[in-house]
């Protein structure tokens, strides 16, 4: 509690050279042979000093002499043997796949594997999607070491499991190898996949002395019409003896994007002041049956009395804040890595690895908007106008209230991650590997603030939402003018939260006899969360009285709505900047300059950052978790009836210590509790040709709570006898997991290969009510109200309403995947330089949620008519985050001196979320991306290359209620180009 009070051996395959390979083009990709004989596997497990060579730079021929290959083409091919010499479902991606692939980070660069699909926010690749799982069931690892980073950028900060892939350039790392399936000596945690991150190996390149690489290139947003810098270097050295080697590497960018588009918040039924002039609000006079109707309430008061018009206003649904805005991005990347490495014999290599990133990013929204949501009381409506769908499209609004708002985030999240490993032959036949190291991911928000302009009696707004994605919404007044504005809120919330990893690990393997080894090890890994949140939030105006900011201003009662009122500082041109909303697909009649808060004047002025700041409970807790593990796996392959084979098939048990904390009713509250789990797994490969496989599997996996739900930070009514908190007894996601593959290695650098895979997942959380004490809880009598009834007469098996998170039912997925690969050689010409790759997956899931529909005007008599929401029900529905279909395609062309590739990534539609305010889930349309890049090498030390990524400018569109397809948002961040140059040194 005390952030409460305050805030494998390395994967060591690639080269000094392979990354050499990453910045220059053509550039060296060390490739192994592909081997001689099927019958020869070996495991990619995260322990298997084979396995990890995930780009073997010194492979050797058939007669026994190393070999060198080069180009991109050689680059498939070494990924091609890491699929092939695996017994479990491995795919990778290489140094020179990442250097020319024109991606800005980690998570662009992983969608070109089969079954793997993004997530973008700001326009940019930040989490990923492993066979329909989203990114919390994913488990990464940098260097063997699994490791948490996330960031804040997008609308949303990360507060979970999930691995943000934008906080890194793809530039720093060699290789990236995902494990779809699990093996007892790859590490627990995941559902979906494994993903190892790996960067370089200076004992690894050929070449003695010293070596080196330089990319520079310019990147240009065509939205935000500004070019920023990336650079990326390497600098390598090994001795003669090639027994001690160091190398460095960076990369740095920077680059200002913009965000254009119209957001809703999602849509609402609500009663109106008044429809087409019929009013819908009455004063009253009498009471029981003398009651009777009597002079119009209007915009507050009275008793809301049905009409036909009234009526189907209420029931219809609208957007809450129909708006359009500019969204400005400004991202900063520098990252560094670092590697030593010492082996003194041929049987004993010592690594060091560092690690270190920051990622910054300034976010600004500037909107224009009508603050329908928990206003319409005083809205009068008129010329409503209905679609099938039961959504109120378009209509004019008298006395609505008009918003402009300005939002500033800054934000900054700096990882690192130290690691020492010991790779010891002990004997030819038995080795082991130490490994130890600590990582940290610090996501700091020191400013999120936001600065709101209100006119809360605008007259003539007009919106029209006939095209969902693209509304006309037209503002009556003036809203460029400052003056016909008042600054009424001012808010402030910043906050930070960190994420720690030590981990230790030893790993054993045993070679018994001629094809069977035994690999036996043990974990242990202590992982902290610590999120703590503040505001500084206020209105300048409450009920009347002194403003609550200045003490100078007399306002005027909280129902009075007129031209008059008073609700805050006048503002003046010294405290406003007008925005010009540029290319946001807005039609023909939109309002397009608005005028919105100059944050540094505004927040001057109202003294916001001198404000005290105030414990933000709901985002202030933390998660503490011990782990300890051991596994034994057994490695074997021979021959049966003539069918070549190897299998391993191992079990792995672990233990989990988990503290949770949070603050409830402002009281600290922390919750132990532990749980264990057996995973036992088997992987089997078969040959039945020398260039075919077959795979299957089988294992049980499980993946721990979201961070989220695991607080018992929450609120306790000790006069209702209410609890409405997180739940630390989660349970963990647990499931089986079956795959069945089929390979076909027809020709170099090809595949074609069908895989098959289903996951019965055992249950996952609800939300839900339930019954139960305090203890039940994991609370205690401290957090009651000491004048609430609950405390002073305490009795310990009093019964309490508990709204919390529980473990429900479980889901099935199930899919199947695609993929092709081949150069086209076949061709006459130069057409034989082309070569094209391609991959689909195919996903169905079924799971059930508890979801709360569209309200109904309940009248007990004709003075009590009320919208009313019903109770949850259940809904199936997919998975969250799953798209059913996803397809990946790149068509290149190479030869000694130009290269050109395009690629093109598709992802179907998904549900993201449930939603609220009586829509049922929301989530994306699909999306398709298209890049390019093409390069030409002047000598052997200088290349030249343009690319471009999202070239089509492709619209993102999200909707609330998947039934009635209404407006969520829907945005575009234009193409970014790149111009640079390579250079080896």
């Amino acid at each position: 509690m005390s952030t409460l009070s305050k805030s494998l051996k390395l994967q060591h395959g690639v080269s000094a050279g392979a990354i050499v390979a990453a910045l220059l083009l053509p550039a060296a990709a060390f490739a192994q042979a592909t081997p001689g004989s099927p019958a020869q596997p070996v495991t990619a497990g995260p322990v298997d000093s084979q396995a990890t060579d995930t780009t073997p730079d010194s492979a050797a021929d058939s007669t026994g002499q190393d070999i060198v290959v080069t180009g991109f083409r050689q680059s498939l091919q070494a990924a091609l043997n890491v699929k092939k010499n695996s017994v479990a479902a491995v795919d990778s991606i290489v140094a020179e796949d990442i250097a020319k692939f024109p991606d800005q980070n980690l998570a662009e660069s992983l969608q070109r594997i089969p079954g793997i699909s993004i997530q973008r926010d700001a326009g940019e690749g930040r989490a990923i999607t492993v066979r329909g799982l989203g990114a919390q069931f994913t488990r990464v690892r940098v260097n063997g070491m699994e490791t948490v980073a996330t960031s804040t950028d997008g609308a949303s900060a990360n507060r979970d499991r999930a691995f943000d892939f934008n906080v890194f350039a793809s530039e720093l790392f060699s290789s990236l190898v995902v494990h779809k399936t699990a093996e007892a000596s790859l590490d627990e945690g995941s559902l979906g996949a494994v993903v190892d991150l790996n960067t370089g190996n200076p004992l690894g390149g050929k070449k003695t002395g010293f070596t080196g690489a330089l990319s520079v290139q310019g990147s240009y947003n065509t939205l935000a019409k500004t070019i920023g810098p990336r650079v990326a270097g390497l600098l390598s050295w090994r001795n003669d003896a090639g027994t001690f080697g160091v190398s460095i590497s960076g990369a740095y960018s920077k680059l200002d994007t913009l965000e254009l588009g119209n957001n809703t918040t999602r849509w609402a039924q609500a009663q109106f002041d008044s429809v087409n002039g019929t009013p819908c609000y009455f004063n009253t006079t009498g009471t029981g049956a003398a009651q009777v109707f009597t002079t119009r309430a209007s915009n507050s008061g009275g008793v809301y009395r049905s009409s036909a018009a009234c009526d189907k206003a209420s029931l219809a649904f609208h957007p809450r804040i129909p708006r359009y805005g500019v969204i400005k991005h400004d991202r900063e990347r520098l990252g560094l890595t670092a590697s030593v490495q010492f082996a003194p014999t041929e049987k004993t290599r010592i690594s060091i690895d560092g690690l270190y990133s920051k990622f910054k990013e300034t976010r600004e929204e500037q909107w224009a908007e009508v603050l329908m949501r928990s206003n319409e009381r005083s809205i009068d409506l008129v010329n409503p106008v209905y679609d099938k769908n039961n959504n109120l499209i378009s209509a004019t609004l008298n006395d609505a209230y008009n918003r402009n708002e300005h939002y500033l985030r800054k934000s900054s999240t700096e990882f690192y991650q130290i690691g020492g490993t010991w790779d010891q032959d002990v004997t030819d036949k038995l080795r082991f590997t130490l490994l130890g190291g600590v990582s940290k991911s610090d996501a700091s928000i020191p400013v999120e603030t936001t600065i709101l302009f209100d006119n809360k009696a605008a007259q003539g707004y007009q919106y029209d939402y006939t095209n969902m994605a693209s509304p006309k919404l037209t503002f009556g007044g003036n809203v460029a003018d400052p003056t016909s504005y008042q600054l009424s809120e001012i808010r402030d919330r910043p906050s930070d939260t960190v994420n720690k990893f030590r981990t230790a690990q030893l790993r054993g393997e045993w070679d018994v006899a001629e094809g069977f080894q035994i690999k036996a090890g043990g974990v242990y890994r202590k992982f902290s969360f610590d999120t703590v949140g503040f505001t500084r939030d206020t209105v300048v105006c409450g009920n009347g009285g002194k403003d609550l900011v200045l003490g100078t201003l007399n306002c005027s009662p909280s129902s009075a709505i007129a031209p008059g009122s008073v609700y805050g500082f006048p503002v003046t041109a010294a405290l406003a900047d007008v925005v010009s909303l540029g290319s946001a697909g807005q039609p023909a009649g939109t309002t397009t300059q608005y005028a919105i808060a100059n944050i540094p004047a505004a927040a001057a002025y109202t003294n916001l950052y001198n404000r005290a700041l105030v414990v933000d409970p709901g985002n202030t807790r933390s998660v503490s978790e011990e782990v300890k593990g051991a596994y034994l796996e057994f490695d074997t392959k021979g021959e049966l009836f003539g069918l070549r084979y190897a299998f391993n098939a191992g079990v792995r048990y672990v233990r989990t210590d988990q503290v949770s904390a949070g603050l409830v009713s402002g009281v600290a509250a922390t919750v132990k509790r532990d749980y264990d789990d057996w995973l036992p797994s088997l992987n089997v490969a078969l040959y039945p040709t020398e260039n075919i496989i077959v795979r299957g599997a089988v294992a049980k996996v499980m993946t721990r709570p979201s961070l989220g739900n695991l607080t018992p930070g929450g609120s306790v009514d000790g006069f209702n006898f209410k609890i409405t908190n997180g739940n630390p007894f989660l349970d963990p996601f647990r499931a089986t997991a079956y795959d069945l593959a089929l390979e076909w290695y027809f020709a170099p650098q090809s595949i074609a290969s069908i895989a098959l895979f289903k996951k019965s997942i055992d249950s996952f959380p609800v939300s839900s009510t339930i019954t139960g004490t305090l203890a039940d809880a994991g609370l205690t009598k401290a957090v009651l109200p000491p004048s609430s009834p609950a405390f002073i007469n305490f009795d310990p098996t009093q019964l309490y309403s508990i709204s919390t998170t529980v473990n429900g039912t479980g889901a099935s997925l199930k899919g199947i995947e695609l993929s092709v690969q081949a150069p086209f050689k076949f061709l006459p010409g130069f057409l034989k330089n082309f070569g094209g790759i391609a991959n689909a997956t195919f996903i169905d899931s079924t799971a059930s949620y508890g979801v709360v529909g569209p309200s109904t005007l309940v009248c007990a008599t004709q003075f009590t008519c009320r919208l009313v929401a019903p109770a949850a029900v259940q809904r199936t529905s997919t998975l969250f985050g799953l798209s059913k279909k996803a397809f990946n395609g790149t068509l290149y062309y190479e030869d000694a001196k130009f290269s050109a590739r395009g690629s093109i990534s598709y992802r179907g539609p998904y549900v993201d979320q449930n939603s609220g305010t009586g829509n049922v889930f929301e989530g994306y349309t699909a999306t398709t991306n298209i890049d390019a890049s093409v390069r030409y090498r002047f000598t052997k030390w200088l290349e030249m290359s343009i690319e471009g990524t999202n070239l089509t400018d492709t619209y993102r569109y999200r909707y609330t209620d998947l039934d009635a397809n209404r407006n969520y948002e829907n945005n575009h961040f234009g193409r970014t180009i790149l111009v640079g140059a390579r250079m080896k040194l």
